[in-house]
């Protein structure tokens, strides 16, 4: 190995149980480049090391925590975090900007995919299928007259955190002719203004939305966003969707909500706890639907944001500055010695 080999590790939770790569082993291929050597990590770990840090200069990381330890060695020869995902609540940014390593996340790649996991839940609950199945499987057609589905036109959607993948769900219900309130304190009415989006504070989203979609990211401001409060002020007709962060809600105010029918039902595809303990109150009740944090995941996802994270990592071995990266801060580093402007 020369010098100038550029390294890239893969964190070993982004294959699959069988050993293929989640995104598929084409996007495999933006790494074939003269000069780049990578590798998956041998083994899975919770938190990546500071021997990570020295071994690398680039590591598209699926779930393991990048912490102050990881980058604290003194032979840190890491410059590239790549996320397969938008969230990074799993990265200590500060310390990552004190020692010039880039963090980059992969937006392009999950914007249509979790949206359309917002669709698939939103309507699932709405036609009621999970109970519908039961009464098949359970011999009780003559019950369907008591599961009459909720229709959706004329109703209103209230999505909390209008980024990315929230405008895109704003798009894609269009023709379902809902009335679109968002709360977002980071985005201006006249940022949504094409989407038909009225821009509201969160109590009076609260209480005007037939379903409450959660899609922001997890940070201190967000934290236990959600709690007994806010599903007070909700219908009781309500649906809710948290397809963002489990920390986001107050998971026992939620099961209290709904154990209560405060709220009608819930689709959860993330826990404060993941994985969630199988004893968690929430998975005994029969109108919340769940999934393991993975409602998103399909070919077409997976591919797209594996070509995103690994083609970050070709960006900066060819001297670019790579898409969407989260911490511009770390480009003052002195270590980049003012190659690229922020």
């Amino acid at each position: 190995m020369t010098r100038q080999t550029f390294r890239v590790g893969i964190t070993r939770d982004a294959l699959t149980p069988s050993g293929e790569p989640i995104c598929g082993r084409a996007a495999l291929g933006i790494l074939d480049v003269p000069g780049i050597e990578w590798e998956f990590l041998p083994e899975a770990v919770p938190e990546l090391t500071p021997e990570h840090a020295a071994r690398y200069d680039a590591l598209c990381v699926l779930g393991a925590r990048v912490t102050r330890r990881t980058v604290s060695a003194p032979d840190c020869r890491l410059r590239l975090v790549a996320r397969f995902g938008v969230g990074y609540d799993t990265v200590d940014v500060p310390a990552l900007n004190e020692r010039g390593v880039l963090l980059t996340i992969a937006p392009d790649g999950v914007r249509r995919p979790v949206a359309s996991s917002v669709m698939a839940f939103m309507l699932a609950m709405a036609h009621r299928l999970q109970e519908k199945d039961a009464l098949v499987r359970t011999g009780r057609w003559s019950e369907k007259g008591d599961y009459l589905g909720y229709g959706l036109a004329g109703k209103t959607l209230g999505v909390i955190g209008v980024g990315n993948i929230g405008r895109e769900v704003f798009r894609l219900v269009a023709p379902w002719d809902m009335v679109h309130l968002g709360c977002d304190p980071n985005v201006p009415q006249s940022a949504v203004d094409d989407l038909s989006v009225q821009m509201v504070d969160m109590d009076t989203l609260l209480r005007e939305a037939d379903v409450v979609s959660v899609n922001c990211l997890l940070d201190d401001t967000t934290r236990g966003l959600i709690g007994a409060r806010a599903f007070g002020l909700m219908k009781p007709t309500a649906l809710f969707i948290n397809t963002a962060r489990g920390p986001v809600v107050d998971e026992a105010a939620l099961t209290q909500a709904l154990q209560e029918k405060r709220i009608r039902a819930a689709a959860i595809d993330v826990f404060q706890q993941e994985p969630t303990p199988v004893d968690n109150p929430l998975l005994q009740l029969d109108n919340v639907m769940v999934a393991p944090h993975a409602v998103c995941h399909t070919d077409e996802c997976m591919r797209l944001v594996g070509e995103s994270v690994l083609r970050s990592a070709v960006e900066l071995f060819n001297g670019r500055r790579p898409p969407h990266i989260v911490n511009a801060e770390a480009l003052g580093h002195a270590s980049w010695g003012g190659k690229w402007h922020k």
